[in-house]
């Protein structure tokens, strides 16, 4: 009996070992507003960031062990001195718009244990790279590069004790750079601009079988978006085109009813079992190629044999369920579907956004203001000081948020409105733009507690009623069933009333613009003195 239990052990523990690796995933690996995807590897552990845009904390850091299976450790970009934002918004100069701030496209790297994120930031197309040794710590103070200034996309290439500096000004350029300082050391070499499709971006380098590749994304990073690759006996060039460009795509006949669209700026990494892995963005559609969510990180398998092109998943395209050999599969911590609004204590300068101790992926809009948020007054609540700045404006209101995820959703919150005051608001919204955001308003009006439904459309505000509250506390909820926006409160908790419904595509990136994608969060604005809004935890349920 004995040896027939460890025999079951045995096959048990054989046919598992078997499964995990060839269970395969689902893409997208980081769903919601997660853009220009970045990622290297350091021993058996890989490392991944996404642009931020005008929200800070800029650059998340995730952690994995299979490239699947991801878990943010922090943000690269949490203090002011590191990303000012202020002033970006300007009334004065209105052509800069909300969609043309801060944070493009980042690249993160690591050479001899040491970790570099570089990145541009707009308008003033000023590039920088920020580093660390602990990549879930906080990061160095910005190493500006002052002779080049480019539109977006740089990146570091490094090679024996050399670093390289990648950008786009025209043309793609490359020149070696003194690491400590970001100098300029040697003389910039001109290395082309991809096959001739628009928006040449995204350049990165990687150095096999004697062979230098450049990969790039070009045609935009909307449904044209595609990947393609040109390689090089020499790092400057001339550079030779794959015959089978683009190697990835969706912009053909084959893939155009699928739910997967703007596939494009990627990047590779190899696993240490020398497998390789193309990491890129696309978005997922909800109804007729109008996405929400913003571009979200894929994941997709790479045959790369000597000497041979790479070839992206077999014929260049991705799937939603991904069937194919993984690296052994490593569970990592997983948000919580009801945040609680505990403080984290972290060891990190009281500048510091992560000084709140909110959790990690959770965002405001510009430079916040440290002294509006606190989770320690009320112990377990999250407590928000007004802001006579709105959701309207794109400056830095009081407002936190973390990304929608998936099409079905459900996001409460529990107000305690007690300490409002009057000529203030506060609530929830599904926020996608200054003038594209749908919330759940609470506020005082002539001493009466009041909520109501605020859906903003450009330059419409409507509000279809409001209902006077009796209570003090009161559930808020925003749902989605992939087709509209329910928008909802509750006494009990229980039965939920409707206030509002609008449709999805007045927050789709093509109907707005813009490169972020819809935050689920709350708020507190208005001129109120001494005025508070208490939230005891945020729910966010997925289908």
């Amino acid at each position: 009996m004995k040896k027939l239990l460890i025999l079951t052990l045995i096959l048990f523990l054989t046919f598992s070992v078997s499964f995990v690796y060839s269970q395969g995933y689902r893409n997208p690996i980081l769903p919601g507003f997660h853009a220009d995807p970045s990622v290297c590897r350091n021993g058996d552990d890989f490392y991944l960031v996404n642009s931020t845009f005008q929200y800070f904390p800029g650059v998340p850091v995730f952690h994995s062990k299979d490239l699947i299976h991801w878990e943010q450790i922090g943000n690269c970009l949490s203090r002011q001195s590191q990303l000012d934002l202020s002033g970006l918004y300007s009334q004065a100069n209105p052509e800069l718009g909300w969609t043309n701030g801060g944070v493009y496209a980042t690249t993160i790297r690591c050479h001899k244990g040491r970790f570099y994120m570089v990145t541009t930031v707009f308008p003033s197309r000023r590039h920088f790279y920020v580093w660390t040794d602990n990549p879930a710590g906080e990061w160095s103070e910005p190493i500006v590069i002052d002779f080049a200034i480019g539109s977006c996309d740089p990146t570091l290439y490094f090679e024996d004790d050399k670093c390289y500096f990648i950008w786009k000004e025209g043309d793609i350029k490359i020149c070696e750079i003194d690491v400590e300082t970001g100098k300029q050391l040697g003389e910039i070499h001109h290395l082309g601009t991809g096959l001739g499709g628009r928006y040449p971006e995204g350049p990165h380098i990687y150095k096999k079988d004697g062979y230098y590749y450049m990969m790039l994304a070009e045609g935009g990073t909307e449904q044209g978006h595609q990947v393609n690759i040109l390689r090089s006996r020499s790092l400057f060039g001339p550079y030779e085109s794959n015959r089978a460009n683009p190697i990835l795509s969706h912009f053909n006949m084959e893939m155009q009813n699928s739910e997967i669209q703007g596939l494009g700026h990627a990047d590779f990494v190899q696993a240490p079992d020398s497998s390789w892995w193309m990491i890129c963005l696309g978005y997922r559609t909800s109804g007729y190629l109008l996405h929400v969510m913003g571009r979200e990180t894929f994941l997709a398998p790479v045959r790369w044999d000597k000497n041979a092109w790479p070839v992206v998943n077999g014929n260049g395209t991705l799937s939603i369920d991904m069937q194919c050999e993984t690296l052994p599969q490593v569970l990592m911590p997983t948000d919580p579907k009801k945040e609680e609004f505990n403080y984290v204590k972290r060891d990190t300068p009281a500048d510091s956004y992560h000084s709140i101790g909110l959790p990690w992926g959770w965002h405001g809009i510009g430079n916040p203001d440290l002294k509006c948020y606190s989770l320690t007054e009320r112990k377990g609540w999250l407590r928000l000081y007004p802001k006579s700045t709105t959701l309207d404006e794109a400056t830095s209101p009081t407002f936190v948020a973390r990304r929608q995820t998936e099409k079905k959703f459900s996001a409460t919150v529990l107000l305690d409105a007690s300490e409002i005051k009057e000529g203030m608001q506060t609530g929830i919204t599904a926020y996608a733009a200054p003038l594209n955001h749908y919330d759940i308003l609470v506020e005082r009006r002539n001493g009466s507690l009041l909520v109501r439904p605020n859906i903003r459309l450009g330059e419409l505000a409507h509000s279809q009623q409001e209902i006077k509250l009796n209570n003090s506390k009161v559930y808020l909820r925003i749902a989605s069933d992939a087709v509209y926006y329910t928008m909802e409160y509750s006494i009990d908790g229980k039965n939920f009333k409707t206030l509002a419904k609008m449709d999805f595509r007045y927050l789709s990136t093509e109907v707005i613009g813009g490169f972020t994608g819809v935050m689920l969060g709350v708020f507190a604005q208005g001129d109120s003195k001494n005025g508070v809004a208490d939230f005891d935890w945020m729910e966010y349920i997925t289908e």
